[in-house]
């Protein structure tokens, strides 16, 4: 048994999400109720529209190149995936809804136990062939999802409850060694196939800029259509922009065994980086000539 991709990297994956834990409280839940409309948006967006696009690009992909099958695979896994932590950070940097972005991965992760397994057998049998069958068994993966990322948030979420004063303390000082482990984890994937990615980077690079782009864009776009105010649309965007990598990591790596799929989420983790903070010195600039 691989100790990194079996005991490691969930048991870094569970930190994470227990970290965002520590952030929530019940009122994050409520306020969805309250303000529907840019939930609704930033929700319909990440688990229709996100896994929808990358389909499409895909399918594109695959039938103009010669691409590897487990890399298609790759870009539908971190397109099933939900935002992460690092989506709320860009948030709150960026003056926009950190309560939206945080009710957003909350909810969206608590969800994607479900619907990780049926986008990502269809992507299975779309590009790696029916024949092949379901690789993720759905019942044993909703398991494994919920209890290394649902149960963490809980847990972290019982601590605020019972122990605020002990969670405000412990909450910065966990997401920072969260962020810590992200990018250790990010860069540990794509420096194990170092040089599959570099024989394929022309290949796969474009295509998962294009994604995360085209995702980022939809997303500004929607919510302008929709009217949502400034900082509203700021943390929809973020959230679709910023995928939970880690997690697409350990499943291409834990839960199929296929270190090829890890590249795509791998490098789009890297990129979304790049992204967000293109995105983030925009907003700055536009605020400063607000101001002035």
């Amino acid at each position: 048994m691989d100790i990194v991709t079996q005991i490691i990297l969930p048991l870094i994956l569970a930190f994470i999400m227990f970290s965002m834990g520590l952030s929530l409280v019940v009122d994050d839940f409520k306020r969805v109720a309250k303000f529907p409309k840019a939930f609704i948006i930033g929700a319909l967006l990440q688990i229709v529209s996100l896994p929808l696009i990358a389909f499409l690009i895909t399918k594109a992909w695959v039938a103009t190149t010669d691409v590897n099958p487990a890399f298609a695979v790759g870009m539908i896994i971190i397109a099933a995936c939900p935002g992460g932590v690092t989506s709320n950070l860009y948030t709150h940097l960026s003056k926009g809804d950190t309560a939206l972005s945080i009710s957003l991965t909350a909810i969206i992760s608590i969800l994607s136990v479900f619907t990780i397994p049926l986008i990502v057998n269809l992507g299975y049998g779309v590009f790696m062939g029916s024949e092949n069958g379901s690789p993720l068994p759905v019942a044993k993966t909703i398991f494994g999802i919920f209890c290394i990322t649902t149960v963490p948030v809980v847990i972290g979420m019982i601590i605020k409850a019972k122990k605020s004063e002990f969670a405000d303390w412990l909450e910065p000082k966990a997401r920072m060694l969260a962020t810590i482990f992200f990018v250790l984890i990010i860069l540990a994937a794509v420096l194990k196939r170092w040089g599959t990615l570099v024989d394929n980077f022309s290949l796969i690079g474009p295509t998962v800029l294009f994604l995360n782009l085209a995702t980022i864009a939809l997303a500004i776009i929607v919510s302008k259509l929709a009217k949502v105010n400034k900082a509203q649309e700021i943390a929809i965007t973020f959230e679709c922009g910023l995928q939970n990598g880690t997690l697409a990591i350990m499943i291409a790596a834990t839960f199929l065994k296929n270190e090829l799929m890890m590249l795509p989420g791998g490098l789009y983790s890297l990129l979304m980086f790049i992204t967000g903070g293109l995105y983030f010195f925009v907003l700055r600039s536009m605020n400063k000539k607000v101001m002035s």
